[in-house]
């Protein structure tokens, strides 16, 4: 991997920069980074991102929708194609299946919530649950 590929200390570039990005569904981003890793297949890609293989093929077909997609399994194809040295960033994916880009992940800023709901009651750590819940679902409406 080269220097100009490697992203270890910038989590998510701006994608802006990218004279090749381009508004595109997942499909065809898909299809293009994986077009930059030969050798590489849609299997390869799955097993890596621990996504079952007729799952990926059918959002790559199209025949399966992708607005529902677990964010997690976006940040791993992200993984996936930086380890094999291609340059992409989770705001790409998640734009690609048209939905809002979440805040980045944060070790300290995760610890510091979990923290504050271990002190809470349970009856508030139930309220906070629900609430983050609701902030989840507006956001993907929005």
């Amino acid at each position: 991997m080269t220097n100009q590929q490697s992203h270890s200390a910038d989590p998510d570039p701006d994608p802006g920069h990218d004279p090749e990005r381009r508004d595109e569904d997942l499909a065809a981003l898909l299809e293009r980074l994986l077009a930059r890793t030969p050798g590489r297949t849609q299997k390869d890609l799955a097993a890596e991102a621990g996504i079952s293989y007729p799952t990926l093929n059918a959002w790559m077909n199209r025949t399966r929708g992708t607005s529902r997609i677990d964010p997690e399994k976006l940040r791993a194809m992200v993984e996936v194609f930086r380890r094999w040295g291609v340059l992409t960033t989770p705001r790409e994916f998640f734009e690609a299946v048209g939905r809002p880009v979440p805040g980045p992940s944060g070790d300290e800023r995760e610890a510091r919530l979990l923290k504050l709901y271990r002190q809470l009651p349970e009856s508030r750590q139930r309220a906070l649950l629900k609430d983050a819940e609701a902030m989840l679902q507006i956001s993907r409406i929005t």
